[in-house]
């Protein structure tokens, strides 16, 4: 897949997702400042996070689009993976911690939620809403998935804003459904702990996928390699070429969007030095037409170390 065409779906699942949390967070406050209930202003509060979170991906995404320059030679793209990384902390702090913190405190205070219905009302109409936004990110991730679970696509793409779109719309699908088990809970029995302990869940919840979600964009901040079927693809399509004799090392480096590619091959014999600049760059041309997302090959021609000096 292109750089332009994953930017393109991760675009879509971002809006989608902002559309979504914008209506749900309204309802919400709206529900939490009517009822009283710990467990819907942590849900609110959550809601209004991811709003914030979505429009910094948007951020990420439009300066990772900046050409190439002296300070950036490479270009901007890996600015994704910082944005990413921002959103997971937001969601541990503002979303799980916050969470916690207000259901510590509605226990320690404990006080009946007022209309509880209303609270029921508006978490149902948003599992739903959040069920549709859950739908347009794995829409754009089933066009990558490529045979694998979800679990194998989380740990391996590459798409930091496309991960963290969705690790926040299961974090808010399965949040949801426990506040409002929690809410049910407290109405049927009246006794408003079951609201505080929802808070609490919620809160506990989001900062487990905030964990999660961390550690897969500090790896790519880290620097990974593209993704591993990918990797296989090229050492594949190298060693098919007429013009090399064998990949003596393959490096590649996801950047944002786009790939960097670092060869090290042994060519087949070239009778001057101009013909073999002219196979490598036959080589070059073939990777990048293939995959448009490959922005740089950097090739180095070489033999095998044990063979240096033999006669």
């Amino acid at each position: 897949m292109s750089s332009s065409s994953e930017s393109g779906g991760s675009i879509v699942a971002i809006l989608w997702a902002l559309g979504a949390n914008a209506g749900i967070a309204v309802a919400k406050l709206a529900a939490a400042v009517y009822t009283g209930s710990g467990a819907m202003l942590a849900e609110a509060i959550h809601s209004l996070a991811d709003c914030a979170n979505q429009l910094l991906l948007l951020v990420g995404l439009r300066q990772a689009r900046e050409a190439p320059s002296d300070t950036h030679p490479l270009g901007t793209g890996r600015v994704v993976y910082f944005y990413a990384m921002m959103v997971a902390l937001m969601l541990f702090l503002l979303g799980g911690a916050f969470s916690v913190y207000e259901g510590v405190g509605r226990m320690r205070h404990a006080e009946a939620v007022h209309d509880p219905l209303v609270a029921l009302v508006v978490l149902g109409i948003s599992l739903v809403l959040e069920s549709l936004s859950l739908r347009g990110a794995m829409k754009e991730i089933r066009k990558t998935q490529a045979g694998r679970t979800f679990w194998q696509w989380f740990r391996e793409t590459r798409q930091s804003e496309l991960l963290v779109v969705a690790g926040e719309d299961l974090a808010a699908l399965a949040g949801l459904a426990l506040a409002f088990v929690a809410v049910l809970a407290s109405y049927a029995t009246g006794n408003p702990l079951y609201d505080a302990l929802g808070s609490i869940g919620v809160g506990l919840l989001l900062m487990a996928v905030a964990f999660l979600v961390m550690r897969e964009v500090k790896s790519m901040i880290v620097g990974e390699s593209a993704e591993p079927a990918l990797r296989r693809d090229i050492q594949a399509h190298l060693v098919a070429r007429p013009e090399v004799v064998a990949v003596l090392n393959l490096i590649t480096l996801q950047w944002g969007d786009a790939i960097v590619v670092a060869v090290q091959a042994e060519m087949a014999f070239q009778p001057d030095a101009a013909a073999l600049v002219d196979a490598i760059n036959v080589v070059e041309d073939s990777i990048q037409t293939r995959w448009p997302a490959i922005r740089w090959v950097f090739f180095e021609p070489d033999f095998p170390r044990a063979a240096k000096g033999a006669t």
